[in-house]
């Protein structure tokens, strides 16, 4: 897939566009259909299909204090979007200068640098601009002056409820796997960086790899059995959400992962985690010896969960 990085490199992708417009974050159920519809269009059309998202979540900048965590990073995003078959993706920068322009301008320089814009697809109610002052009556008045069509895609529904990020967040917030998957089309997952730690993990026989999460929705605090992908590869392992208070006072939520029969150095990588099964729930033990024990127990808990 084709990563673009401004609306100006539009003018390089063979036309006719149809793009799909939207912030896409967790690439669910609703975000494909209206992915998947741009694709046909562009294949009616005989030209390209185009995702435009935006970097980071707009609500980081608009309101950072009611910001949510992220279902998926943006290379996460990036990822499962060039799974859906889409060959180009457009990613903009959302800053404060952007989020004031007035809805037209955005649009005018789409029509502007496309060669041209068959269509844009965007979601049900969809706003955009300066407060959020467009809509799609909006879009199709433009289209008609700037020669593009407006696709408007009605909602996702499941279980009598529009599929949405905040109903996905909230699946994942209660720990809640299937309902999360039956929503998003796929497991849930976290993309992250292996880190350095403070190598306590290896010190009791067990080490672990513990991630930078990109601002990625944690499920509760606990213990898990995951599946890890790193390197192409699916690997078993255990995995701890929490603030670890047996070894340590600080309050961050760390996510570390224990890789069953894995001795390699793999700081700085990306690796996928998908959790499994939850074990237990985060507590303090007595001692690091208790912790300890306890630990084997889930290690094998969780090979058990794990094996093919």
């Amino acid at each position: 897939m084709r990563v673009l990085h401004s609306i100006e490199e539009l003018a390089e992708v063979s036309g006719p566009l149809s793009v799909a417009i939207g912030v896409f974050d967790g690439v669910h159920r609703g975000h494909q259909a209206l992915i998947q519809r741009a694709v046909a269009e562009a294949e009616k059309a005989g030209g390209s299909a185009v995702v435009l998202t935006f970097d980071p979540h707009p609500l980081r900048v608009l309101r950072p204090e009611s910001a949510p965590r992220l279902l998926t990073s943006t290379p996460h995003k990036e990822q499962l979007i060039a799974g859906l078959g889409c060959p180009n993706l457009l990613l903009l920068t959302f800053d404060a200068e952007f989020a004031a322009q007035a809805p037209g301008v955005f649009i005018e320089s789409l029509a502007q640098h496309a060669r041209p814009l068959h269509g844009l697809c965007v979601g049900h109610q969809w706003a955009f601009g300066r407060g959020r002052t467009g809509h799609v009556g909006l879009l199709r008045q433009l289209g008609a002056r700037l020669g593009f069509e407006t696709v408007e895609i009605d909602p996702v529904m499941f279980g009598g409820e529009t599929i949405s990020s905040t109903r996905i967040r909230g699946c994942i917030e209660a720990g809640d796997f299937s309902a999360a998957r039956e929503l998003l089309g796929r497991d849930y997952t976290i993309l992250g960086t292996v880190q350095h730690g403070a190598g306590l993990g290896g010190k009791i026989g067990f080490p672990t790899a513990n991630l930078a999460a990109h601002n990625e929705q944690f499920p509760p605090d606990g213990v898990y059995a995951v599946r890890v992908r790193l390197r192409g590869d699916w690997l078993a392992g255990a995995a701890n959400i929490g603030t670890r208070p047996t070894v340590t006072r600080s309050p961050e939520r760390v996510l570390e992962i224990h890789l069953f029969d894995f001795a390699a150095d793999c700081y700085g990588e990306e690796v996928e985690v998908r959790f499994e099964k939850f074990l237990r729930g985060e507590q303090k033990f007595a001692s690091v010896d208790t912790l300890k024990a306890q630990i084997q127990k889930d290690v094998e808990a969780a090979r058990r969960l794990t094996a093919d």
